[in-house]
């Protein structure tokens, strides 16, 4: 497999990672009953975790057009992806 190859799917998982952080964070944002303050951090959580897909999206798109990537980058992005989805989901479970 090429360094190209193995960053376009470290970019995809990276994206799908972050898009499922964000869809968990969303949807503990939306339960009735969370205290005001609760819900904000979760509203910032699901709103860094979009914002951080986007760029993971941009990214895969840059790299699919014009074939530039750096493959440690992607490689960290998929990490963090992972990291992020299992931490919200851990988090989402300890919430009432």
């Amino acid at each position: 497999m090429s360094d190209y190859a193995l960053a376009l799917i470290a970019l995809l998982v990276a994206l799908l990672g972050q898009a499922t952080a964000a869809g968990l964070a969303i949807e503990v944002y939306l339960r009735r009953g969370l205290p005001r303050a609760v819900s904000r951090t979760w509203l910032a959580l699901a709103s860094g975790s979009l914002l951080l897909a986007l760029q993971s999206g941009y990214t895969l798109e840059l790299a699919l057009r014009s074939g530039l990537y750096d493959l440690r980058q992607a490689l960290l992005a998929s990490l963090v992806g992972i990291c992020f989805a299992l931490g919200i989901n851990g988090l989402r479970r300890q919430q009432p």
